[in-house]
């Protein structure tokens, strides 16, 4: 019953104390890309940086279990596909809640993408992981996408993030809206703290840390940001950065 309640309070400790989550689930869906070729030394250099919140897929928690710090929060990633099929939007649950807490868990992470014909699928998977979630006491992160052709508008991505938190998210991860403005709109009709995601790479580091930046003034709970800060070398001093933003120095 207090289960989830605690490990919310470890996630998210204090309001001037936003999560800095660095998702590390790429390989299975898009192969060792970039950054992720090792991912020992990465995350030894992320925690130094100061990331709070690591999550990697079940299989990957053999390279972290000789590197994890004792004050570094574990985030599994149950959601799977790859990019050699051509499903590769399609998510399906690959483990349990259950297999999740026996290998160290602070919380479970799940992918919807929204607005695909699959969509009902993942939002089942969702509902499945919720159920599984509230009887261990385990917080559910959901990735919660918009997958259109043209992108999605501010509305979508609001939608997104909202139908996720009501299926049963404890924290919601989706992509910024473009603009203070359009985020603070989001976190105030999501009932569940709101993470941003890094998407597309962008070349100009000042113009990430902003992104960072604003999405904090806007009320956001943290940000959960995979290539926009591996893929740039050494990690270690972008993290230190973001840290500093993320957690009240700046």
């Amino acid at each position: 019953m207090y289960g989830k309640t605690i490990r919310l309070k470890r996630i998210f400790p204090d309001p001037a104390h936003r999560l800095f989550s660095v998702p590390l689930d790429h390989p299975v869906s898009m192969g060792p890309i970039d950054g992720l070729e090792e991912l020992a030394p990465l995350a030894t250099e992320l925690q130094e940086g100061g990331a709070d919140l690591l999550i990697v897929t079940k299989g990957a928690v053999r390279e972290l279990v000789p590197v994890l710090q004792p004050t570094t929060l574990l985030g599994i990633h149950l959601s799977a596909s790859t990019s050699l099929g051509s499903t590769s939007n399609r998510k399906v649950l690959v483990g349990t809640a259950e297999e999740a807490v026996s290998l160290g868990a602070d919380v479970l992470s799940i992918q919807v993408n929204f607005g695909i014909p699959e969509e009902p699928e993942m939002l089942r998977d969702l509902g499945i992981a919720a159920d599984e979630c509230r009887a261990l006491g385990l917080p559910l992160l959901c990735m919660a996408y918009v997958k259109k052709p043209n992108g999605a508008t501010p509305d979508e991505l609001r939608h997104a993030a909202r139908a996720a938190a009501d299926t049963g998210a404890d924290i919601v991860k989706t992509s910024y809206p473009g603009s203070p403005d359009e985020f603070a709109k989001m976190c105030r009709t999501t009932p569940v703290p709101v993470l941003i995601g890094g998407g597309v790479r962008l070349d100009n580091e000042a113009e990430f840390l902003k992104i960072v930046a604003d999405s904090v003034r806007a009320g956001g709970a943290g940000i959960c940001i995979g290539r926009n800060l591996f893929q740039r070398r050494p990690v270690g001093p972008l993290a230190r950065r973001i840290t500093d933003v993320l957690h009240g120095s700046s």
